[in-house]
């Protein structure tokens, strides 16, 4: 009998997929993984009213998570905004303000500023980061040199590409071929739209694959979607047009993870973070808010949709209308993970109260400032230069921003002008200066395209190994 059992036992074991010797152990530190879309609309998912897209594995999250109504990014362009999820700083901190990384640029995020992926690898996470860079281009600038073990993506936005050519009519010179990279190589082209639709899911291959590779240790996995930038492209799918595509894409992929979470028995140790870089662009949707990604400093320019989860620790089907920032989460991530703050001065602040009590946790900022000091918001009050003039709005009764109460409150706005103008001459004799990258031969130069596969082509290699694999 004994030896019946010891026969079963091994028949058996190969269709385990985690054998108990090498199940995780139950760990004080939270695996994260934050999911970063670009340029969607606050209201493009079904958590915070989308009736165009349905997002049934977000609203899941937000179903079993908490929901943030207010919470802003640090910035409205791709590159600052990413600068100051990285380091917890606004970009006029760490010299990032102002206009994104251009492949014909040397601006880059400084490598002695100190990132979430360093916070987090020197408390003993492995590291990676899969999709959108934009915060310079050459080796000793991209994500290896700033704390991640592992990078499969793109150096900049997906529009960099020789598929824009009226750049060449901006003042610089055309856009080189956009390559794919793993760390620091060149490993495809991406030259048609053909190509473009493959990267949400070779960014999230990759994530998985890191996921499923260091499942036994925390791990940090960051996810900058290049999608739903223009130009628009995603594969197959229900819906007729790109964006709807692109957002059930997306929505697929947060899917997968959370059965891939829950397969290797991780999702009672694992939070997930989802937000857009900043304001809606082109064809997204903002309601009820004013504004998007362009334009006039409204709420639409920078507030952006935000859900958390963490079964067992965030309470389920919570929401905070509590002011929170993208830069709060460097420090948040800190005090989860163990990890140490910068010696350097940062600007967010610790939301775990947030994320663990959010009907009672008020917010830690008592203000917050918008993009380039155009405006300022104190509790409920947002003061903003539309014009040469300052406006006033109550955005507790007033999320659209159609009613200015400037002219009822001299005094309020005479006191948040003089504080902002206060904060902005304090940042500015703060800030820290960015990289100036001495090289910028372009990876992929224009003409060598032919020396690697297209994107398209590599990924169906991929496949075909994958599949073999299987047989």
């Amino acid at each position: 009998m004994k030896h019946f059992f010891l026969l079963t036992a091994l028949l058996l074991a190969p269709l385990v997929t985690i054998h108990a010797d090498d199940a995780p152990k139950p760990s004080p530190k939270p695996n994260v993984i934050l999911f970063l879309v670009d340029d969607m609309g606050y209201s493009d998912i079904a958590p915070f009213g989308s009736m165009i897209h349905p997002t049934p594995h977000l609203s899941r999250l937000a179903d079993e998570g908490v929901k943030f109504t207010h919470f802003y990014n640090a910035s409205t362009a791709c590159s600052p905004s990413r600068s100051a999820l990285m380091t917890g700083c606004y970009a006029e901190r760490v010299g990032m303000d102002g206009k994104v990384c251009f492949p014909s640029e040397p601006k880059a995020l400084h490598p002695a500023e100190y990132t979430m992926a360093e916070m987090l690898r020197d408390a003993g996470y492995a590291t990676g980061c899969f999709g959108k860079w934009h915060l310079g281009h050459k080796p000793g600038y991209l994500p290896p040199a700033h704390g991640f073990d592992e990078f499969w993506g793109i150096p900049y936005s997906n529009d960099m590409w020789t598929g824009t050519p009226s750049h060449s009519g901006k003042g610089m010179p055309p856009y080189p071929p956009l390559p794919l990279l793993h760390g620091n190589e060149v490993v495809a082209a991406v030259l048609t739209g053909e190509d473009q639709s493959h990267l949400t899911q070779v960014f999230h291959r990759a994530a998985l694959d890191f996921i499923r590779a260091n499942h036994a240790r925390p791990f940090f996995a960051y996810i900058p979607f290049s999608a739903v930038h223009a130009p628009r492209f995603a594969q197959g799918g229900e819906r007729e047009d790109a964006l709807s595509r692109q957002v059930q894409e997306i929505d697929d992929c947060v899917g997968r993870t959370v059965a891939m979470l829950k397969e290797l028995r991780l999702d009672q140790q694992t939070l997930i973070l989802f937000l857009s870089d900043n304001g809606g662009g082109r064809g997204t949707s903002m309601a009820p808010l004013r504004g998007e990604k362009a334009g006039r400093p409204f709420e639409g320019h920078q507030r952006t949709c935000f859900l958390a989860w963490w079964p067992g620790r965030i309470p389920a089907g919570t929401v905070t209308s509590a002011v929170a920032s993208s830069m709060d989460l460097f420090p948040t991530l800190a005090k989860l993970a163990g990890g140490k703050l910068p010696s350097a001065a940062i600007d967010g602040r610790d939301i775990s109260p947030l994320l663990f009590a959010p009907a009672t946790a008020p917010s830690p900022h008592e203000r917050i400032r918008y993009t380039g000091g155009n405006g300022l918001r104190e509790g409920k009050w947002k003061l903003l230069r539309i014009t040469r003039d300052w406006s006033l709005f109550d955005l507790e009764n007033d999320s659209g921003e159609q009613t200015d109460l400037a002219s009822q409150h001299p005094d309020r706005v005479a006191q948040m002008h003089a504080r902002l103008t206060a904060w902005t001459e304090s940042l500015q004799k703060e800030a820290r200066p960015h990289a100036e990258m001495p090289d910028l031969t372009p990876l992929m130069a224009p003409g060598e395209e032919g020396r690697w596969p297209t994107l398209a082509a590599w990924q169906a290699q991929q496949t075909g190994r994958a599949a073999d694999k299987t047989k």
